[in-house]
């Protein structure tokens, strides 16, 4: 099957093109700031690479919160032009040709999550966290995702991290919201350089990363996770602070954790296009 993936990103759009399980290529589009939705289609028109071969099924994913019966989003604060246009009517809009009978809607946490899966097949239970924009969660068992609101084992990004002296609020408006402390705009506001070179000067001691740290510790009671990978455009920059990540996760954690638990970085920003673009094999196949 050839499948293309689309992530629509709070920043910017990524795509990938698989012919099976080979990658053909992958591509990132330009920057954007809370894009309307004809700026939103010619965002995903400018990142795929051109010709399109035929193709076999779409995955597209998105931020927010998805309407799955009515394939529409109905919030998603950093990506406006989502919000109440059918999700095919943006991918059809955006390539100019007809949908493929197979289309797969998720987020990118879920995406990301199943594309480190796929390639790595690791022994246990794998936990994504996709630290960008926002931050998601997967949990995967032997490739099936574990579920507790729609695509997710639920809101990581909104865990009271709360830390003493620092009265942090999330986008969503919650106290102590772990997206209030490392969601890529919170940084932004906090620091004058981008995001790249404010991480190439942390040494793990940050807020941001204490933050990051007490979400993984809670993530171990409730989840028991074996394997940890940071994804995202935030996560996969985080090598250098994985033995201060790890000291601080691991001090007096809770005997539920498991024992010889890993934690690492993914590879690159493609990972959700690519594990979008590899779940289209298994969707359902639309009616003629």
């Amino acid at each position: 099957m050839r499948t293309l993936g689309i992530d629509i990103g709070g920043s910017s759009v990524k795509a990938a093109l698989l012919d099976g399980d080979t990658v053909v290529w992958t591509a990132a589009g330009p920057s954007y700031n809370r894009p309307a939705t004809d700026e939103l289609v010619t965002a995903v028109r400018q990142t795929v690479r051109w010709p399109l071969p035929p193709l076999d099924g779409v995955g597209l994913c998105v931020p927010g919160l998805l309407d799955r019966a009515a394939q529409t989003v109905t919030l998603a604060v950093n990506v406006p032009g989502l919000i109440g246009i059918p999700l095919p009517q943006i991918v059809s809009r955006s390539l100019g040709i007809d949908l493929p009978r197979r289309l797969w809607v998720t987020n990118d946490a879920a995406a990301a999550g199943y594309d480190i899966w796929a390639t790595t097949k690791p022994a246990g239970r794998l936990m994504v966290l996709a630290l960008g924009t926002g931050v998601g969660a997967s949990v995967i068992d032997d490739g099936k995702f574990l579920l507790v609101d729609g695509d997710s084992p639920g809101h990581v990004g909104q865990l009271d991290v709360g830390l003493p002296g620092e009265a942090v609020i999330g986008p969503d408006g919650g106290l102590g919201g772990l997206e209030g402390y490392i969601g890529a705009p919170a940084i932004a506001a906090r620091y004058a350089t981008d995001l790249r070179n404010t991480v190439e000067t942390w040494n793990g001691d940050e807020l941001e990363i204490r933050a990051l740290a007490r979400a993984i510790r809670i993530c171990h009671a409730i989840y028991r996770p074996q394997h940890i990978c940071l994804a995202g455009g935030l996560g996969i920059r985080l090598g250098h602070l994985l033995a201060p990540i790890r000291r601080l996760v691991g001090d007096c954690l809770t005997s539920v954790a498991r024992p010889g638990w890993t934690l690492s970085t993914g590879s690159d920003d493609f990972h959700a296009a690519r594990g979008v673009a590899r779940l289209v094999v298994n969707a359902p196949i639309a009616a003629a």
